[in-house]
C-alpha cells in the first residue's frame, strides 16, 4: 500500500523501533466480522460458520456476512468489522438505561448497545447526515431493535432537548480515519499532515455537546478509528482537564490490546487506562477507545422544551399532534387482536401518529424542534378503513408472538424477497407473518392459499 510520505515519517517517529512492523500490517488482508442478534437469535443459523468466536465479544465471530443471505435480511446476524465490536463491549449498557450513540451511522455501535439492552429502556441513535440516517434506520430495522430513535442532528441542537439526560453516550467521532487505510485505501486521498488537527477541533466541540447530556454518575465512551494522537490521547487528556469531575474507567484488555500512550499527550497515567489497538498486534483494524465516568454529584433536572433560535426554527421539523384519533385507535386495536397473541403488547399509552404513520415510544420522547427519521419502531400506516403492518413491526418479534403465522422452506425464502406470491395450504385468512424455521421475514396477507407478498419493494432483491 502507498502510504503518504508524512504519514510514515510522523509513525516512524512515534513508534521507533515497532514502525516497520506497524507500517508493513497495512499490507496485510483485512479483517472480517459479525455478530449473532440476541434479540433474535434462538439457536439456529442458516448460513453462517460460529466455529471462530472473538474472544473479547459477546456475539462476536471471524467471518464474512453474505448480504443475500436469510441470516442477513432478517437481522440474524450483523456484519462488523472485528475491532469495533469493543466499543460497545465497553459501553455495555443495561436494561432500562437511557442511551444516546451520537454518532452512529452505519448502525454498528447501535445494534451492539441494543443487543445489552433487551428492549428496555431508550436508545437515541443520532446521525448528522441525513443520507446515512436514513440507512442506520434501515440496520435499526433490520436488527428488530424496539427502543430505538433515530434523529437527524447537529450534537449542538441536542443539548437543550436532552440536558442531563443519558446514562451512557458513545461518541464513535469523526476522525482522519488512519485506521481504515487498509480496509478503505480511498480513505488516504483525505489525508494530510493537518487533517488530525482539523478533526480534533470538530471532536472537542462534539464532546463539549455530549458532556452537557450525561447525568451524573453516567459513562461517556469516546472511540475514533484513527491511530492520530491529536485525536486520541490528546482529546482524552483535553477532557479531563475541561470537565475536573471526569475520571478514566477501567477497561479489561487481552494481551493482543495497547494501552493509551501518556506519552503522546501530557504525561497523565491515567491515559494508560485508554485502548488501543495496532493491527500489527491485533487481529482487526486500528482503533482508539477510552471510558470515561461522570463524577458529577446533582440533580437530573425534568426534561425541558427545545429553545430554538429563528435560523433552526426553519430548518427544524414540524411536528403534527401525535395523538390517535378514535377511529385510528379502534383499527389498530382490532389488528393487533388479530395478529398479536398479546394485543398490548405495546401500550396504548405510548403509540403515537405521524403523518398516518403509527410509531411507538418505549419511554416517551418529545422530538418538537428536532429533526428525526424514525421517532420510535414503526408499527404500520392506517390508510382508508385498515391498518398496514410495516416491517419495522415484523422485524421486531419472534415468532411466538404472533398469532397468524406462515412457515415458508428456506426456498421459497428468495422466491418471497423476490416479491413472488406465494402458495400454501394455511386455512385461515388475514395478514400473517412469514417464517422460515424459527425467523421472521416479512409480512403478507394471505387469501384462499395465496400468501400476498408485502415484503417492501426497497429491500427485494434479485438472485
Amino acid at each position: 500500500m502507498q502510504l503518504p510520505v508524512e504519514f510514515i515519517n510522523k509513525y516512524k517517529q512515534l513508534l521507533g523501533n515497532e514502525a516497520a512492523e506497524f507500517l508493513a500490517s497495512f499490507d496485510q488482508p483485512v479483517e472480517k466480522g459479525f455478530r449473532i442478534n440476541p434479540l433474535k437469535y434462538q439457536g439456529q443459523l442458516h448460513e453462517h460458520d460460529t466455529a471462530h468466536p472473538i474472544d473479547y465479544s459477546q456475539w462476536g465471530y471471524y467471518g464474512k456476512v453474505n448480504g443475500k443471505s436469510i441470516d442477513h435480511q432478517s437481522g440474524l446476524v450483523y456484519s462488523q468489522e472485528p475491532s469495533a465490536m469493543l466499543v460497545g463491549e465497553i459501553a455495555r449498557p443495561k436494561p432500562g438505561q437511557k442511551v444516546l450513540d451520537l454518532c452512529a451511522a452505519p448502525g454498528g455501535k447501535t445494534t451492539y448497545l441494543a443487543s445489552f439492552m433487551d428492549q428496555e429502556g431508550l436508545l437515541v441513535s443520532n446521525e448528522i447526515n441525513r443520507g446515512r440516517a436514513k440507512i442506520l434506520a434501515e440496520n435499526v430495522e433490520r436488527f428488530g431493535i424496539q427502543n430505538a430513535i433515530v434523529l437527524n442532528e447537529s450534537p449542538d441542537r441536542m443539548e437543550s432537548r436532552f440536558e442531563k439526560y443519558f446514562d451512557v453516550i458513545v461518541v464513535d467521532a469523526p476522525c482522519s480515519g488512519e485506521g481504515m487505510f487498509r480496509k478503505d485505501p480511498n480513505a488516504i486521498n483525505y489525508w494530510n499532515i493537518d487533517y488530525p488537527a482539523e478533526c480534533a477541533n470538530r471532536q472537542r466541540e462534539i464532546l463539549k455537546s455530549a458532556m452537557q447530556m450525561l447525568v451524573p454518575n453516567g459513562t461517556l465512551v469516546y472511540s475514533t478509528c484513527t491511530f492520530a494522537p491529536e485525536e486520541d490521547e490528546q482529546i482524552i487528556a483535553w477532557l479531563l482537564d475541561q470537565y475536573p469531575t471526569l475520571s478514566m474507567g477501567t477497561v479489561t484488555k487481552t494481551d493482543s490490546m495497547d494501552d493509551g500512550r501518556p506519552d503522546w499527550a501530557d504525561g497523565n497515567p491515567e491515559l494508560s487506562k485508554a485502548v488501543r489497538l495496532f493491527p500489527h498486534h491485533f487481529r482487526g483494524e486500528g482503533h482508539f477507545m477510552a471510558k470515561l465516568i461522570n463524577n458529577a454529584i446533582d440533580d437530573v433536572p425534568a426534561e425541558r422544551p427545545v429553545k430554538l433560535s429563528k435560523k433552526n426554527k426553519k430548518k427544524a421539523k414540524k411536528v403534527p399532534t401525535d395523538s390517535l384519533s378514535k377511529v385510528q385507535l379502534q383499527l389498530w386495536r382490532d389488528f393487533a387482536a388479530n395478529f398479536l397473541k398479546n394485543p398490548d403488547y405495546f401500550e396504548e399509552k405510548h403509540l403515537i401518529v405521524q403523518k398516518d404513520h403509527l410509531y411507538y415510544q418505549t419511554i416517551p420522547v418529545d422530538l418538537s424542534g428536532l429533526r428525526y427519521i424514525k421517532p420510535g419502531l414503526e408499527l404500520g400506516t392506517f390508510k382508508k378503513n385498515r391498518f398496514e403492518p410495516n416491517q419495522s413491526l415484523l422485524m421486531a418479534l419472534k415468532t411466538t408472538d404472533f398469532k397468524q403465522l406462515a412457515p415458508i422452506a428456506e426456498e421459497d425464502w428468495s422466491k418471497y424477497v423476490h416479491g413472488d406470491v406465494l402458495t400454501t395450504n394455511l386455512s385461515y385468512k388475514g395478514w400473517v407473518a412469514v417464517a422460515v424455521d424459527n425467523t421472521v421475514v416479512g409480512p403478507g396477507k394471505l387469501s384462499q392459499g395465496t400468501i400476498k407478498n408485502f415484503y417492501p419493494k426497497g429491500l427485494r432483491l434479485n438472485f
